[in-house]
């Protein structure tokens, strides 16, 4: 289930006696390399200590809506824009009332109404309250809201009743949680994407670049290849592990980068550029190191081929998405790029902004199409691109 690696899963335990069984769930999503932290309600360490769900996860675990060290940099904010999937296992049939209210009076079921990542909710109460009218009716409610309702399963439980309510397998909540993360938006679909920064050379030694992770451009490779595509991730100089049966192309310059995408153009449904390309590079590259003679130095720039423009401008161009990091009027320029360069879709997003810039493992995005301009709310990098992927393949099968 490598859908999970790398995952930001936040694990919401409420109180049952079901609460037990969560230690072996944040054991088995580490065993998926997923990274996990805990939330607990009141109720919760009635039924296990947090202590033990600490020593567990390795992190600290969240108890308290008011406690005034977290909530000075608005803890619960932090928690719900740290995930990429919200997960309460158990969830008593008390949360899921409150929940399906919108109550938001303990730190998990706010959490969970600020949380914009997907939320995952696996019942686990008597048969009887499982049965009861009010509770199927709030259950049908979060249903309707989007969240995946995970079991209950049937059998024997504690009391001694036989019945629906039971917590689901382990295993069965783990393969539905991996499932939503393995989707087929771009199912056989040959996806080409640039990422990083590109360097150009002054001499042996120096070069320009920009300060560009490349987080945001393999979150995007990940997620087209779990999306079902065979993605091709063409990468300037970063120092970021290459995503799980994606093929990848390292490179340094402009130049470098243009010629290795336009190689990868045959065959291409969708080109993706998120790569924060030099638009200038110097003209002429010094042999050796360029000595500290005077005070100043010149440097003469030309301009580099637009990677982007030339491939829209193929007689058989690909789907083509760009990206326009700005720092201010960002949607005018973008909406300007987009049309400049006859692209398909353009993404937008402000990097004057420190909680969602170049080295932000969180982003926030505007998608603009010729028709309409869609924001998308911050969240990790992870899950923004999950997002951007779903809207992506729903506008190239319309396109």
């Amino acid at each position: 289930m490598y859908e999970l690696s790398n995952r930001n899963v936040l694990l919401g335990v409420t109180g049952g006696i079901a609460a037990y069984k969560a230690a072996e769930l944040v054991r088995r999503l580490q065993d998926q390399n997923a990274k996990v932290r805990v939330v607990m309600t009141p109720a919760a360490t009635e039924f296990i200590t947090p202590l033990t769900m600490q020593a567990l996860s390795g992190e600290p675990v969240h108890l308290d809506l008011l406690n005034p060290e977290a909530e000075a940099a608005m803890g619960h904010i932090e928690l719900a824009r740290w995930a990429d999937a919200l997960l309460v296992a158990p969830a008593s049939a008390d949360f899921i009332a409150r929940i399906a209210h919108g109550q938001a009076d303990d730190l998990l079921s706010t959490v969970y109404l600020a949380c914009a990542a997907p939320k995952f909710i696996a019942p686990a109460m008597n048969q009887g309250m499982w049965a009861q009218t009010s509770t199927q009716t709030n259950i049908d409610a979060l249903r309707k809201d989007g969240i995946t309702i995970l079991g209950p399963d049937s059998g024997l439980q504690a009391c001694g009743d036989i019945g629906a309510g039971r917590l689901l397998d382990i295993d069965q909540l783990l393969t539905q949680v991996s499932a939503h993360f393995s989707r087929g938006a771009l199912a056989g679909l040959n996806v080409v994407i640039t990422a990083g920064p590109t360097q150009e050379a002054i001499d042996p030694v120096r070069f320009l670049s920009n300060h560009s992770s490349g987080k945001m451009g393999f979150a995007l490779a990940r997620a087209a290849s779990e999306a079902g595509a065979d993605v091709t991730l063409i990468a300037g100089p970063v120092s970021l592990n290459c995503p799980e049966n994606v093929q990848r192309i390292d490179v340094k310059s402009a130049k470098d980068m243009l010629a290795a995408t336009l190689e990868q153009m045959a065959g291409c449904d969708i080109f993706i550029a998120t790569a924060a390309v030099a638009d200038y590079t110097p003209l002429n590259v010094a042999n050796n190191k360029i000595k500290k003679n005077s005070s100043e130095m010149e440097l003469t720039l030309t301009r580099t081929e637009d990677i982007l423009a030339t491939v829209s401008a193929l007689p058989a161009r690909p789907f083509c998405v760009g990206f326009a990091a700005e720092t201010n009027d960002v949607i005018s320029y973008a909406r300007s790029k987009l049309e400049r360069k006859k692209l398909d879709l353009i993404v937008a997003n402000d990097v004057s902004n420190s909680e969602i810039g170049f080295q932000s493992d969180q982003n926030k995005v505007t998608l603009i199409s010729k028709e309409q301009a869609l924001d998308l709310p911050q969240m990790s990098k992870l899950s923004l691109a999950a997002a951007l992927v779903d809207e992506i393949g729903q506008r190239y099968k319309s396109n």
